[in-house]
C-alpha cells in the first residue's frame, strides 16, 4: 500500500488500460446505464487525447481524470480515485495535472459537475479550491448509448 501521491505515476491514457479504467470507474460508482463508458473513452481519444490522464502504481490504473476545453471553459469529467488509495493526496495530484495541461492552453476556468447526492466528492472539491457556482444543470442526450 502506498503512504502518499509521491508514488504515483500520472500519465496519458493508453488504449490498453480501458478495462482497468472502467473496472476503475465502476468501483467509484461513475457510471449509469444511459453512458456507455467505452463509447466515451473512444469519443475522448477523438478530441484532446492528452486531456485524459490515468494515475498508476506498477501496472495498477488506480486513478483517472477527463479533460476537455473548448474555447471558454474547461470541463473535468470521470475524476476516480481507487477507494482503497484515497485520502493519500492522489486526488489532489492527479487534478493539479489537468489544471497545469488546461492552463497550459489557455483554459480560464474549470467547470465540472457532482452528483447531488456525492457529499464525499463536494467535500473533495471545496477542500481543492473549487466552489460552487450557484448554477442548474442542464442536459440533452443527442446519441442514445443504450
Amino acid at each position: 500500500m502506498i503512504k502518499s501521491a509521491h508514488e504515483i505515476l500520472i500519465r496519458h491514457y493508453e488504449e490498453k488500460d480501458e478495462k482497468a479504467v472502467i473496472a476503475l470507474w465502476q468501483e467509484c460508482n461513475l457510471l449509469r446505464t444511459w453512458n456507455n463508458p467505452g463509447r466515451d473513452i473512444q469519443r475522448k481519444l477523438k478530441i484532446d487525447r492528452e486531456l485524459f490522464l490515468v494515475g498508476s502504481i506498477g501496472d495498477k490504473i488506480i486513478a483517472s481524470v477527463m479533460g476537455g476545453y473548448e474555447g471558454h471553459r474547461g470541463w473535468v469529467n470521470y475524476l476516480a480515485v481507487d477507494p482503497s488509495y484515497r485520502k493519500k493526496g492522489i486526488g489532489r495530484k492527479i487534478m493539479s495535472e489537468i489544471e497545469a495541461k488546461l492552463v497550459s492552453i489557455g483554459c480560464p476556468k474549470v467547470n465540472l459537475q457532482v452528483r447531488a447526492e456525492n457529499t464525499e466528492a463536494m467535500a473533495f472539491y471545496e477542500k481543492i479550491g473549487y466552489g460552487n457556482d450557484n448554477v442548474v444543470s442542464y442536459g440533452k442526450r443527442l446519441i442514445k448509448d443504450g
